[in-house]
C-alpha cells in the first residue's frame, strides 16, 4: 500500500467502487466535475498570488496595482461561486494588501 502511493497511486475518485443506484452515480460523476472546476479556479487564484508578488519583489508599483485589483477580481468570484469562504478571501485580500503598503 506504501509502494502504491510512491508510484503515484490513482486518485481516490478512481479507486472508488462506483454506486448501483442511477442517481448516485450522476452525483459521483457531477461532484468530480465540479471538484475538477474548484481545482482549476483555485490553480488560476494561486498563480495570480505569485505573479502578484514577484511583482511586490521587483517593486513596480503600476504592476503590482493591476495584479491586485485582478487577484481581488478573482477571490470575489471565488467567494460568489462558493468555491471560497467570505472570510478566507477577505484575509487573503488584506495581507496581500499590506505588502504593497
Amino acid at each position: 500500500m506504501a509502494e502504491e502511493k510512491k508510484a503515484g497511486g490513482a486518485p481516490a475518485a478512481e479507486k472508488k467502487k462506483k454506486a448501483r443506484i442511477t442517481s448516485a452515480q450522476k452525483r459521483d460523476k457531477q461532484s468530480l466535475k465540479a471538484r475538477l472546476r474548484n481545482r482549476s479556479f483555485k490553480a488560476t487564484v494561486t498563480t495570480a498570488v505569485r505573479s502578484f508578488e514577484e511583482a511586490v519583489a521587483k517593486g513596480d508599483q503600476a504592476v503590482m496595482k493591476e495584479r491586485l485589483s485582478a487577484l481581488y477580481s478573482l477571490m470575489d468570484k471565488g467567494v460568489k461561486t462558493g468555491r471560497y469562504k467570505l472570510n478566507k478571501a477577505a484575509r487573503t485580500k488584506s495581507r496581500l494588501t499590506v505588502k504593497i503598503a
